[in-house]
């Protein structure tokens, strides 16, 4: 089932920037350019978000889960959540 999934259709180290760029990719590659989503464009961003972060586990340094967890907070305002 993995083989076949577009759920992470994304540019490699997508994950890697600032959380504003962060933010800014996931919006608009996995979102905004995408057909496929499920739900709303928001959810989609959000899941691919947290998808990472729990792929991640207790291998992500807590530098690094600090700045995912503030993409979040980006995307919520990208999107006008806040």
């Amino acid at each position: 089932m993995q083989e076949t999934s577009n759920a992470m259709d994304l540019q490699e180290g997508t994950f890697t920037h600032s959380a504003k760029k962060i933010a800014l990719l996931l919006k608009k590659q996995a979102v905004l350019e995408s057909d496929r989503t499920k739900g709303t464009k928001f959810q989609s961003a959000m899941s691919m978000l947290n998808y990472y972060i729990n792929r991640a586990g207790k291998n992500l340094k807590s530098k690094d889960r600090n700045r995912l967890e503030r993409a979040k907070i980006e995307l919520r305002k990208l999107f006008g959540k806040i």
